[in-house]
């Protein structure tokens, strides 16, 4: 039984990270992408219905509504395309686990859970990078995904 367990423990071993990576990088960020497409009329004109919503239900303690709908509507087209294309991509994911937090905190308290699903897969990327399936591999700009990098290593 044990020897089974191993071996299907070293199949899944064998998936590759650079596809995992594009999984934690693409989902979470099409939740924000498609969150702010909501925000918007066509390119990027600001809706009526998002001005009120931050004024009125977002309210954030600490910035002016009209600030943080501007700041929000554009992270959430700006930081996820960052994150698809893996350009930037650990401050990308830094920046929406933030937007995340401030979500939970101020916003909408009670759906831990699903701020928690965003959280922990921003969180993996934000610890282990992109992959090379990403412009920061090609231009060589994270060093987790430069050839011979030992961005899996784990106490075992």
């Amino acid at each position: 039984m044990l020897s089974r367990l191993n071996r299907l423990n070293g199949m899944f071993d064998r998936i590759p990270y650079d596809v995992v990576a594009l999984a934690l990088r693409v989902f979470p960020a099409m939740v924000f992408l498609q969150s702010g497409r909501t925000k918007v009329d066509g390119v990027f004109s600001i809706k009526d219905s998002t001005w009120f919503l931050f004024e009125h239900e977002y309210a954030l303690p600490v910035i002016p509504s009209n600030l943080a709908a501007i700041l929000a509507t554009t992270a959430e087209h700006v930081l996820p395309i960052l994150m698809i294309l893996g350009l930037a991509t650990r401050l990308s994911a830094l920046g929406l686990l933030g937007m995340t937090a401030v979500i939970q905190i101020f916003v909408y308290p009670g759906a831990w859970i699903t701020h928690g699903l965003w959280a922990a897969a921003l969180l993996a990327v934000v610890a282990r990078g992109p992959g090379t399936l990403s412009l920061d591999h090609v231009f060589g700009l994270d060093d987790a995904t430069r050839p011979g990098a030992d961005r899996l290593a784990t106490a075992k």
